[in-house]
């Protein structure tokens, strides 16, 4: 998908937050700001139907912490192809 340039504000202390984020993880500061840009935009979207309107088959167990993080993180990733 194209990219489109947009210009943001932030300020000295965010930058700095964000720059030493990309150093840790290895990746661009870029990358940090396009993450943080698609969560804000997940976080504030209106959906179409309520957030319980479907039933899912399963075991009847409740999963195990590693089990959601592991399945959040899956459907994270799949939201935003290549901000993993």
């Amino acid at each position: 998908m194209p990219m489109k340039r947009i210009n943001v504000y932030a300020d000295p202390e965010g930058l700095a937050i964000i720059k030493e984020a990309a150093k840790r993880r290895g990746t661009s500061e870029v990358e940090i700001i396009r993450r943080g840009i698609h969560l804000a935009a997940m976080a504030n979207r209106v959906w179409d139907e309520p957030l319980f309107s479907r039933t899912f088959d399963g075991s009847g167990r409740t999963p195990s912490k590693a089990e959601l993080r592991d399945t959040v993180a899956d459907a994270v990733n799949a939201a935003a192809p290549g901000c993993s």
